[in-house]
């Protein structure tokens, strides 16, 4: 299955650790990474990004 998502940061995902008491994140990238079999990203819509992920099974 084929997977696209956007927003509006044009600055590319990082690592971080995942915050457990705030609810800020850090939990999106790693879960991508391990999830999917290739993963793309391209410019836009706008100022942002989409990544486009493929999940293996």
């Amino acid at each position: 299955m084929n997977v696209a998502v956007s927003d509006l940061n044009p600055a590319p995902p990082r690592e971080r650790t995942p915050d457990l008491n705030d609810g800020t994140g850090g939990f999106g990238w790693p879960m991508i990474r391990r999830l999917t079999g290739a993963v793309t990203i391209t410019p836009g819509p706008g100022q942002g990004k989409t990544i486009h992920s493929r999940l293996t099974r």
